[in-house]
């Protein structure tokens, strides 16, 4: 959601700050802003709606300590008064923050009982002027106590954050401490790369890479004052820490868009090379076995599972609700998909020998981030499906499978979904090849995995004509998606992509439910998306074509390639053939492109779409 950019270190420019928040872009955000060091005072400077309207009014000034924001409102309207840093009353201390603070309210009434007036309507401001009393020698609130903080940054910092209840990941600067930085973390991402003569903080590794790969991830209440040449970590109670400086992996892939106009459009094309890399290396196909060292198990572990459970939220519960049929299906494991913001705070019974995935592209999802807590505390195993090596979720689980799907900048997941779809197959075919399937039916199955990109290439260079239907969706008020077994999900995840990049209502339902209820919503001339490859349920999904269309509904249908019943369909996609476990990796691809074309065609905003972030990192 959030970004932070940060620099201490030698004399370079404000543009710094600027090519750092545009790497932040692709997180969403509704404004942007940066403040520099400038001897006894900070240069400031918001603005609302994209880096390149920050850009406009920001002099190209020399920068030593700085630090920037891209802001995705949730407290306050999107002005330029809520945008970040936000400024101390005394103009001593700036800061950005993400996160959210959920007792700010109370903060704000009590500041402004001291007398100072609030510039905004964000909890994030409230902690500048706390910070700045107790800086002074204050009591947060302007109290005349002496709690031994004048002067003393850190001290003040971790007074105001002992009262502070909530999430946080902050940058902070004070006017008399120059080529100082101070941050701290709790519940929210941070990491402090490591240069020669420089340190840079961001809350995504990805917008610091071009500078460094020598980083520190900070940890849940660690606090630590930055300078050029050094980091000093100490905690939130007063204690000290220390932690290793890591080397981030470099990833296949860039987060450039090259020929294509969109990221969307591109990350949608890159999904036959995505899948070989998160198959690479981890198939034996003499055995028939896949090798997943990151979850370090041994057979004996697989034959003591009791269930599995995969946690996620939007395109990864979404995948996850596939993971969990294929998983049940091939290894005979009772497996589930659950909605990690629901997850956890059902108080879920926990069984010792059950598995837990955390699913997540970003690896920063805050309600998985706190499922997976809650299960570690009542003594759960918990593995992570993530995409950014190094994320909050890849190192609180320890491990698990990386899905090496490469950068992905769109907010509209694409290629992510087939890449964690892969993933949890890998796992499923090392899970079922030592509890129920034999030599021969494992080399079938790295058979069939092998050809995929193949496959999922050929339809993406012949698509078929997509352009009526997109003309169909597009003034359409309402679309209905259905399958049925691995389809189901599939139609979901058809009708969240449709929905966050061309704004248009959409229900997915398993076929079967259509007539308990949302049928009563079809009109004449409704659009039904079916998902009907050549699986055992194809004749139960077609009959709630029959239902659908008898009522007038506009039918485009979604088969596989060659299958007579393309005629029931007013318009019809065909897609390469495969088995029912692998449809999933193609029907979801007509349903992309059809997004992107859809959007726009209404003229949207299909990288960044509106009031939708990458990652989620608030609850």
């Amino acid at each position: 959601m959030c970004g932070i950019i940060g620099y201490v270190g030698t004399s370079i420019r404000s543009q710094f700050l600027i090519q750092g928040l545009r790497r932040l872009e692709y997180r969403g955000y509704d404004s942007a802003g940066l403040a520099v060091h400038q001897s006894d005072r900070f240069y400031l400077k918001r603005k609302i709606g994209r880096v390149i309207e920050l850009e406009k009014v920001v002099d190209d000034v020399p920068l030593q300590t700085g630090i920037a924001h891209t802001r995705w409102a949730t407290h306050g309207g999107v002005t330029e008064e809520n945008a970040h840093p936000h400024l101390s009353f005394d103009q001593r201390v700036i800061l950005v923050h993400n996160g959210i603070i959920e007792n700010s309210k109370q903060f704000q009434t009590k500041l402004k009982e001291s007398g100072i007036e609030l510039q905004s309507e964000t909890d994030s401001e409230t902690l500048s002027h706390m910070i700045a009393n107790l800086y002074s020698g204050k009591g947060p609130f302007g109290e005349d106590i002496d709690l031994e903080t004048k002067g003393n940054p850190l001290e003040s910092i971790r007074q105001c954050l002992r009262l502070a209840r909530g999430t946080w990941g902050l940058a902070i600067m004070f006017v008399d401490r120059p080529n100082e930085l101070f941050v701290a973390r709790n519940g929210s991402p941070l990491v402090i790369g490591v240069g020669d003569q420089a340190r840079y903080v961001s809350s995504d590794p990805h917008a610091i890479l071009p500078f460094t790969k020598q980083v520190i991830f900070l940890d849940d209440g660690d606090i630590a004052h930055v300078v050029q040449d050094d980091v000093q970590l100490s905690r939130l109670d007063g204690g000290t820490t220390n932690k290793l400086i890591e080397t981030l992996e470099e990833e296949w892939g860039d987060g450039e868009k090259g020929d294509f106009p969109h990221f969307m459009i591109k990350e949608i094309f890159d999904q036959p090379e995505a899948i070989r890399q998160c198959l690479r290396g981890r198939m034996v196909h003499d055995e028939g076995m896949a090798k997943l060292g990151g979850l370090d198990m041994e057979p004996k572990d697989f034959l003591s599972l009791s269930s599995v459970t995969l946690l996620g939220c939007g395109t990864s519960f979404h995948a996850s609700s596939v993971g969990a049929l294929a998983i049940e299906r091939l290894a005979r494991i009772p497996a589930r998909a659950e909605i990690a913001s629901e997850f956890r705070h059902r108080n879920p019974v926990i069984d010792s020998d059950s598995m837990f995935f955390a699913v997540s592209q970003s690896g920063e999802t805050a309600d998985t981030l706190g499922a997976i807590r809650e299960i570690q505390i009542k003594g759960g195993t918990t593995m992570g499906i993530v995409n950014v090596v190094g994320s909050s979720i890849a190192r609180s689980c320890g491990r698990g499978v990386y899905i090496h799907s490469g950068p992905e900048m769109a907010v509209a997941s694409t290629k992510a979904f087939s890449n964690m779809i892969s993933a949890m197959y890998l796992f499923t075919l090392q899970a079922a090849r030592v509890r129920t399937i034999s030599s021969a039916q494992g080399q079938h199955f790295c058979s069939e995995f092998q050809e995929m990109p193949e496959k999922v290439d050929r339809y993406l260079q012949k698509p078929g004509i997509l352009d009526p239907i997109v003309e169909v969706l597009a003034k359409a008020k309402i679309i209905f998606f259905l399958g049925r077994g691995f389809s189901a999900p599939v139609a979901a995840e058809g009708a969240l992509k449709l929905m966050e990049v061309a704004y248009i209502p959409c229900v997915a339902y398993p076929s079967g439910e259509m007539k308990h209820g949302p049928i009563a919503l079809l009109e004449k001339g409704t659009p039904v998306i079916i998902i009907a490859p050549n699986d055992p349920l194809k004749h139960k999904t077609i009959s709630s074509l029959h239902e659908c269309k008898a009522r007038g509904a506009i039918i485009i249908l979604i088969h596989t390639q060659g299958d007579p019943i393309a005629s029931e369909g007013d318009y019809s996609i065909a897609v390469p053939e495969c088995s029912e476990l692998f449809s999933p990796l193609l029907t979801v691809l007509p349903l992309q492109l059809l997004s992107y074309k859809v959007g726009l065609a209404l003229g949207r905003d299909i990288d960044r779409p509106r009031n939708l972030a990458k990652s989620v990192t608030v609850e």
